[in-house]
C-alpha cells in the first residue's frame, strides 16, 4: 500500500516562503511521475509542479520563478520550495504519485498566505 505524507504547510505573510515535503512509503526512483497540486477554496485541484522519472520538471505558469520542485530518492521524498508567496497561492496542497496503473494522493497540507 502506497502512502504519501505531506508536511510543511502553515500560515505565512505575502512575500514569505514555505517548504513542503512529501514522504512516500515506496521507492520513488523509478516512479512515472510525482506532482504537487493545489486546491484553492471553491476551486478545482490544479497542477502546480511535476517531475517525471527522467527528472524533467514542469511548473504551472503562475508559479514559475517562485516555486522549485526537487526530489531526494534516497529519502523517497519530494519537496516544493515556495518563495515570494502570494495570497492566490492559498489552498490545500496535495502530493500525487503516479504509477503505470494508479494515482495515489496524500492527505494534503494547508497553506495560507495572508496579506
Amino acid at each position: 500500500q502506497v502512502q504519501l505524507v505531506e508536511s510543511g504547510g502553515g500560515l505565512v505573510q505575502a512575500g514569505g516562503s514555505l517548504r513542503l515535503s512529501c514522504a512516500a512509503s515506496v521507492s520513488i526512483a523509478s516512479i512515472n511521475r510525482m506532482a504537487w497540486y493545489c486546491q484553492a477554496p471553491g476551486k478545482q485541484r490544479e497542477l502546480v509542479a511535476s517531475i517525471d522519472s527522467g527528472g524533467n520538471i514542469d511548473y504551472a505558469d503562475s508559479v514559475k520563478g517562485r516555486f522549485t520542485l526537487c526530489r531526494d530518492t534516497a529519502k523517497n521524498t519530494v519537496y516544493l520550495q515556495m518563495n515570494s508567496l502570494k495570497s492566490e497561492d492559498t489552498g490545500v496542497y496535495y502530493c500525487q504519485l503516479r504509477t503505470l496503473w494508479e494515482d495515489y494522493w496524500g492527505q494534503g497540507t494547508q497553506v495560507t498566505v495572508s496579506t
